[in-house]
């Protein structure tokens, strides 16, 4: 390795620091009345998310069975949901548990509302029937039969004088129904199929309603008579009335417009009077997405459009319905990402889509860039960090120009397309800095090509003003510099080597190959894997370049020779991805198996193993500072870690200061024999044999103590520890203390030199703790199963003891008998 990389810290330890997981999966999306969280159904479950952030707070664990709607109070205290189970569940949005549940009788709930005053929510069945129930008492206030068809829409009136409530079915009928009489006072008959839209004005006299049969009907609603009928030309999914104040933008004569969004996936405006359009949204280029939602936010003034494939875009109304934001609800598998800009905060993703997805770290907010025809299956990001390269199944590259400063809708421009494989690309690479502009492709078809990226050299030198300089025009086309075919199967990877003079392609054919850049001739072939290479790697430092392969190896191989120096054996599967770090000094790698392995180049040791997905990790992405890292797979979820070996190795130097400073207390209270606070420290300590030693010694010096003293004198303390100060101790340990002090015990009573301090220790703890404290604790179980059959042992010991004791009592008593006889008849012979 080279005296650079010596100088280098490597690494040992990464915390998983945020996860960047899917949010919204399709269904029902709300809005809390102050725009402060946004609830959206997530497979069985709610998410909450806060709007600033895009962070999820919490999820409302559903009962396994899909919901089907939802709604918030007003007052934004609390969430009504129902599932496929058809329960009504109200959940409590301060502390996310469920409140109350009751049954919604016998048909699906397909649509909700709750009333201005939160008290009451309206929910609409599957089976045409209307119900009305109390929130906070749980019970139904009415049930309104005369639909043919199933609900699509309910609507409370804002008008607090008459509490009215508004149904709309499948077949088009329309049905406004009086709470107070309880019966249906209106049957409006105009749509022809679902409408699925219900709204009135500010001033509460103006009712909207839309739906799939292309139309948007205004009603009078004083005399429940058609004002007019507005053709819109596409299924409408959602629409309602804006704010007069917002509406005066777009130059309403009365001020009152309509929105609009449905199958072509744009939001339109309308003025409620005349029934002309006022604004068409201009859709994105090679967007295929419809809206199932658009949602108004007063207070922002935007409007958010819920689309159908998971995204939440939100669009400001005084802004001519530009993009300010977008949430992306699923990503799919992710296939492909990196770190993009010069400070590293953003990344851009390839998922199961053909859109370029570019994730802000610190809000999650997400540019979506429309480019592709095909799912994207591969990225590169220059140097610069500021150009980005995707090759994609419509077997074209787009070259982006990304600038995250400019507005919204000039943030990812496509300033270069590259057509020319016949089959998919599965790999791209870019030449690093700006001396050399070039790209290295490979494909499905076998083959390289070499483009030239000469004609993007303003771009690349000032990426910020992309935009500008492309302006309306269409993506430049590039052209090879040379083609080959280079492998016998697909091509996976395309690395080039620092210095831009050779580059290495991997191939499912097992090989990997070295080739001149200037050339584009072959200089050596890596052979070894069995079975097919999916990425490679090169080393920053050294002529040393990695492979991963789906024979559960890495390998590691010389440039100069092309011969295997090393290989690494860990993955219990294949492994995808590999990146070296440290300054080539080690090797991170991904794999089916799920996980991470960080490993050390010079003694080919896995030295770390992250365990975090639940699927194959696909990719692998790593900053230049390698502070940061992130991995992706087929979980949909991206996981950022941070680097944290310093903070890892500061935490346990402090650790090491503490524990000896710990040790030298303990010493001290030793030396003036303050056995309470040593008992207590060593505990703290975790140290059963410090412990232990000082329990044998004080039993010890009792012993001596009392066998000095005269038996007929009073002993100074029956401690059954030899000290009392340690017999209160433990006699006064927490939970888990005495749980701690037990695992101890249960050690040395295995030993039968430890038996004595085990017992006594023991005999102390069950004469000064209840039995259901001891059973209360964490491993009361497995304590008792171990102690209960060394200490019947010890005891048969003991009483063997005992018995044997008995001989030596006998014995002595004989003796002192034959010695009694052998006196008498001295005393006998000396008499005569």
């Amino acid at each position: 390795m080279s005296a650079q990389s010596d100088r280098i810290v490597p690494k040992s330890c990464f915390d998983c620091v945020q996860s960047i997981e899917s949010v919204y999966t399709g269904g029902c999306v709300a809005i809390s009345q102050d725009e402060q969280r946004i609830f959206t159904t997530c497979n069985e479950d709610i998410a909450v998310l806060d709007m600033a952030s895009g962070q999820k707070l919490a999820d409302l664990k559903g009962d396994t069975e899909l919901i089907t709607t939802f709604a918030v109070k007003p007052d934004g205290s609390h969430l009504v949901s129902a599932s496929r189970s058809m329960q009504l569940v109200v959940w409590d949005l301060r502390t996310f548990k469920i409140e109350r549940t009751f049954k919604a009788r016998d048909s699906h709930i397909l649509a909700m509302d709750i009333d201005a005053t939160s008290t009451l929510v309206a929910t609409g069945l599957a089976d045409g029937t209307v119900n009305v129930w109390d929130i906070d008492r749980g019970y139904c206030t009415h049930n309104f039969k005369g639909h043919g068809a199933m609900i699509t829409s309910v609507r409370f009136h804002p008008g607090t004088e008459n509490l009215c409530l508004v149904s709309a079915s499948g077949d088009g009928d329309i049905r406004v129904w009086d709470l107070k009489q309880r019966k249906c006072t209106s049957v409006l008959k105009s749509h022809v199929s679902a409408v699925r839209a219900i709204d009135f004005d500010e001033s509460s006299e103006i009712m909207v309603t839309a739906g799939r049969d292309s139309v948007i009907n205004v009603w009078n609603w004083t005399r429940k008579s058609l004002i007019r009928t507005i053709p819109v030309y596409e299924s409408i999914e959602a629409a309602g009335v804006l704010r007069i104040d917002a509406a005066a933008v777009f130059n309403s004569q009365k001020g009152r417009v309509v929105y609009s969004g449905g199958e072509k996936g744009i939001v339109r405006l309308w003025d409620l009077d005349s029934g002309e359009e006022l604004f068409t949204q201009a859709k994105d280029r090679n967007a295929k997405h419809t809206f199932v939602d658009v949602m108004y936010l007063p207070q922002s003034g935007n409007l958010c459009a819920v689309t159908n494939d998971q995204n939440l875009l939100f669009y400001s109304v005084t802004a001519q319905l530009k993009r300010v934001r977008q949430i992306v609800g699923y990503n799919e598998e992710i296939i492909d990402l990196a770190y993009i800009g010069n400070e590293h905060k953003h990344l851009a993703v390839a998922t199961n889509t053909e859109q370029l997805r570019i994730y802000n770290t610190d809000n999650l907010n997400c540019e979506l860039a429309y480019g592709h025809k095909d799912i994207i299956l591969t990225l590169d990001v220059h140097s610069s960090g500021a150009i980005v390269a995707t090759g994609s199944k419509d077997n074209t590259v787009c070259i982006w120009a990304i600038n995250m400063k400019a507005p919204v809708n000039h943030r990812v421009t496509c300033v270069a397309v590259a057509v020319g494989h016949t089959k998919a690309v599965g790999a791209v690479a870019m030449a690093q800095g700006s001396d050399a502009l070039f790209m290295v492709t490979g494909s499905e078809d076998r083959t390289v090509k070499v483009w030239d990226l000469e004609p993007l050299r303003a771009i690349f030198e000032d990426p910020s003003h992309a935009a500008t300089l492309v302006g309306d025009a269409e993506p430049i086309r590039l052209h090879t510099r040379y083609t080959f075919q280079a492998h016998e199967k697909d091509i996976n990877s395309v690395r080039i080597a620092p210095g831009n003079k050779i580059f290495v392609t991997g191939s499912q054919d097992r090989t990997a190959k070295v080739w001149d850049v200037e050339t584009g001739q072959p200089l050596g072939t890596l052979q070894g894997h069995r079975r097919g290479v999916w990425n490679v790697a090169i080393s920053p430092a050294d002529r040393v370049a990695a492979t991963a392969s789906s024979d559960r190896m890495i390998k590691l191989w010389s440039l100069s020779d092309f011969e295997c120096l090393k290989t690494f054996e860990g993955h219990t599967s294949s492994v995808l991805c590999i990146e070296f770090v440290a300054g080539g000094l080690q090797l991170l790698s991904t794999g089916s198996d799920g996980l991470i392995k960080l490993w050390n180049i010079k003694d080919g040791e896995c030295v770390l193993t992250l365990d975090k997905h639940e699927g194959k990790i696909w990719t692998l992405a790593k900053q230049q500072s390698e502070e940061f890292m992130a991995t992706g797979g087929t979980d949909s979820v991206i996981h950022i870690w941070k680097d944290t070996t310093q903070e890892e190795v500061d935490r346990m130097h402090q650790e090491e200061a503490r524990t000896l400073e710990q040790q030298q207390a303990l010493d001290n209270y030793l030396l003036v024999k303050d056995y309470r606070n040593a008992v207590s420290l060593a505990l703290s300590l975790d140290q059963p044999h410090r412990l232990r030693t000082i329990f044998q010694d004080v039993m010890m010096a009792a012993e001596n103590r009392h066998g000095a003293e005269s038996d007929d004198m009073p002993r100074a303390d029956d401690a059954i520890l030899g000290n009392a100060a340690i017999d209160k101790v433990v006699g006064t340990l927490s939970p888990e203390q005495l749980d701690r002090l037990l695992g101890y015990v249960r050690s040395w009573n295995t030993n039968g030199r430890f038996a004595r301090v085990a017992q006594a220790t023991l005999y102390c703890v069950l004469t000064q703790y209840s039995s259901e404290t001891i059973l209360a604790l964490p491993s009361a179980k497995e304590l008792i199963a171990a102690l209960q059959p060394y200490s019947e042992r010890h005891f048969s010991r003991l009483d063997g003891l005992l018995t044997g004791s008995f001989i030596v009592d006998y014995t002595l008593h004989a003796m002192d008998a034959v010695g009694s006889l052998d006196a008498d008849r001295t005393d006998m012979d000396e008499s005569y």
